[in-house]
């Protein structure tokens, strides 16, 4: 994944000139420059995201923890419509399915045949993932975004940081941009003990008729609810 080491023998010398040219360049150029370069990209991301009525794509989830040597990989199907209805449905590993609706979210657990219902809050649905991919506007304003290259991108790509103005649970993300659709292509979340949960996203499809039943969870026989929304469904 990481890049490897250059081979320098018989490199062009004008090819030579010309990358220290480019580099030198980039060293004299203001930092306000680049932070507006890289603010314009995410406000042509979250543009096209917003256009959207409904998308499906593919995700491949990989979580690193600090305390467990190997990460957790998991991969399913994300579909998204307005306004602001999502559902995860993990078709590996936990086989989890998470929908957001409505300001709540419900979990279903098949391992322990339970499903938690919860409200999430503002912040936390404008916020982070959920709100980038819901293109969500307004996000520019909560985060200091600049250039920021990082091992892994394959195609025409942008590569930002955003940091958030506002402490919180995440340090920063790191986020990779189709430099054609402007499409999150990968988010990568690092939280403050140095874990790091990354999303990587493929096979778009914008704008599927996705009918209100995508967005319901099919209660198994037998599972336990708990409701943290209204308790007296528990």
């Amino acid at each position: 994944m990481r890049p490897g080491e250059g081979n320098f023998g018989g490199l062009d010398l004008r090819r030579t000139i010309a990358g220290a040219v480019f580099c030198l360049a980039g060293l004299l150029l203001p930092a306000w420059a680049d932070e507006d370069a890289a603010r314009d990209v995410f406000l042509k991301s979250e543009r096209a995201l917003a256009a959207l009525n409904s998308f499906q794509a593919d995700f491949e989830q990989a979580y690193f923890s600090m305390t467990v040597s190997e990460p957790l990989r998991e991969k399913g199907r994300l579909s998204y419509r307005k306004p602001g209805r999502m559902r995860w449905e993990y078709r590996s590993g936990s086989g989890q399915i998470i929908v957001l609706s409505d300001g709540v979210m419900e979990t279903l657990i098949p391992e322990e045949n339970q499903l938690i219902r919860q409200i999430i809050p503002d912040d936390q649905a404008d916020g982070a993932l959920f709100g980038l991919l819901s293109g969500r506007t307004g996000l520019a304003d909560a985060y200091r975004i600049e250039n920021n290259p990082f091992p892994g991108a394959e195609g025409p790509v942008h590569q930002l940081k955003l940091t958030p103005l506002e402490e919180g649970e995440t340090a920063y993300l790191l986020v990779e941009i189709d430099a054609r659709t402007f499409f999150l292509r990968r988010v990568v979340l690092f939280d403050w003990a140095g874990n790091k949960n990354e999303f990587t996203f493929s096979r778009l499809k914008t704008n599927p008729r996705l009918g209100p039943n995508v967005f319901v969870i099919e209660v198994p026989d037998g599972c336990e609810i708990i409701d943290n929304v209204d308790p007296r469904r528990s």
